[in-house]
C-alpha cells in the first residue's frame, strides 16, 4: 500500500515546529527517525494532514552531560548515543540497551526520542526510561512540561502527551560511577521486539544495596515498573539475596499476554528466569545453580 495524501512540512526552529501542531488541530504527526512511523504510514494507519519533520531543528540534538544528570535531546540518533563515551560511563544500562534496538542500519535513522515517545511495550528505550527515572521534557505553544517517564505511559502506544507537544529533552537523573547495569532480554531473532526483557540499575554501599530502579518489556500493556523487586532489594546485603524467591516476586508484577509471538505463560517461565539470571550476574553470585 502506499500512504494517504498528506503535506510534508521541515521546520528549521522548534518554535516553527510547534506553531504548525498548534496550527493542524491534532491533524499533524511529528516524524523523527520514522522507523516506526513510515511502516504506518504505509499500511494507513496513520493518516496526517501534515508531517512535521523535525530533522532539521539543531536545538533538538546532541547530549549534554552535568554533574548531576546527562540530559539527551530528542532527535539523538541512536548509533549517536551508543557511540558516546559518556553515556557508555555513566548509563551503561542504557548503550546495553541500544545495541538491542533494531539493527544498525535502523539505529542510524532511528532516535531516542521518536522510540521512548512512540511508547511500544516491547522496545528497549522506553523500559530504560522508566527504570533510570528519565525525566521527560514536553514542549507546545502553551508552554513547557515535565513528565516522569513511569507516568508518561497510559497503555499500548498510548501517553499522556498531547496532539500539538514535541518531546524535547530525555532527562536521566546521576546513578553512582559504579553502578551496576542490569540489561538483558529474549528475542525470536535479533533486532525483534522482545517477548521479555529487564533493565535497569543496582547501586550499593560496598555489599548493601542503596538504590535499584528496574522495569520489564514485553511483559504488560506499558513498560512496566518492578517497584515491589526494588523494595525488596532496598537494604539488603549481596551475599543474603534470595534470588529464586526476588525472580518470583518480579514475575508476580508483571501482566503479560497472549499473541502470535509468544504466549503469556512463556513470557513469565522466560522471564523468571531471565530475572534470576540477570541478578545474580549485577550483584556477582554466579550462574543458576
Amino acid at each position: 500500500m502506499k500512504p494517504a495524501p498528506f503535506d510534508y512540512v521541515r521546520p528549521k526552529t522548534l518554535a516553527e515546529a510547534l506553531a504548525l501542531l498548534a496550527d493542524a488541530g491534532g491533524g499533524a504527526t511529528v516524524i523523527a527517525g520514522g522507523q516506526t512511523l513510515m511502516p504506518l504510514l504505509n499500511l494507513r494507519m496513520s493518516q496526517p494532514f501534515i508531517l512535521v519533520d523535525l530533522a532539521n531543528i539543531a536545538e533538538l540534538h546532541g547530549i549534554r552531560a552535568e554533574a548531576g544528570a546527562i540530559s539527551i535531546a530528542a532527535m539523538t540518533r541512536q548509533n549517536a548515543a551508543l557511540a558516546d563515551p559518556v553515556l557508555q560511563q555513566r548509563l551503561p544500562a542504557l548503550v546495553s540497551a541500544l545495541r538491542h534496538v533494531g539493527h544498525h542500519q535502523t539505529r542510524n535513522r532511528g532516535t531516542l526520542g521518536g522510540s521512548i515517545a512512540f511508547g511500544e511495550p516491547a522496545a528497549e528505550l522506553p523500559a530504560v526510561a522508566v527504570a533510570l527515572d528519565a525525566r521527560l521534557h514536553l514542549q507546545s505553544v502553551a508552554g513547557k512540561r515535565t513528565i516522569a517517564a513511569r507516568d508518561f505511559y497510559i497503555g499500548p502506544y498510548a501517553t499522556v502527551a498531547q496532539p500539538d507537544e514535541i518531546l524535547t529533552t530525555i532527562e536521566f537523573p546521576g546513578w553512582a560511577g559504579d553502578h551496576l547495569p542490569v540489561f538483558g532480554e529474549i528475542a525470536r531473532r535479533p533486532g525483534d521486539y522482545a517477548l521479555t526483557g529487564l533493565v535497569g540499575a543496582i547501586e550499593r554501599d560496598g555489599p548493601r544495596i542503596t538504590r535499584a530502579g528496574l522495569a520489564w518489556l514485553g511483559m504488560g500493556p506499558t513498560p512496566l515498573r518492578a517497584t515491589g523487586l526494588e523494595q525488596r532489594l532496598s537494604g539488603v546485603g549481596a551475599d543474603a539475596i534470595d534470588f529464586a524467591a526476588l525472580a518470583d516476586l518480579a514475575i508476580s508484577e508483571t501482566s503479560p499476554f497472549d499473541d502470535k509471538a509468544a504466549s503469556a505463560e512463556y513470557r513469565r517461565t522466560a522471564g523468571r528466569k531471565l530475572a534470576e539470571r540477570l541478578l545474580r550476574e549485577a550483584l556477582g553470585q554466579g550462574a543458576i545453580p
